[in-house]
């Protein structure tokens, strides 16, 4: 493979983390745009409190893989 094409492969791939990323950045700010920061929730509804620590988690860590594949076609 050529380093052009390697290259491009590599910002392909980065493309579906950064994607889940952002997705998971906004349903963070959703979740506590609905839940009113946490104070207005359901009864039963502790879901949300693990939507709240789980959601920027995966954000965190999907923008690191995708900044690592970024990493890796400038390498390339």
């Amino acid at each position: 493979m050529t380093a052009t094409i390697k290259r491009i492969s590599w910002y392909v791939v980065s493309l579906l983390p950064a994607l889940l990323s952002v997705f998971f950045v906004f349903y963070t700010l959703r979740l506590l745009y609905v839940t009113r920061w946490l104070t207005a929730i359901r009864v039963g509804g502790k879901g949300a409190y693990i939507g709240a620590a789980i959601f920027p988690l995966l954000a965190l860590l999907f923008g690191w893989i995708a900044w690592r594949c970024i990493k890796a076609a400038r390498r390339a």
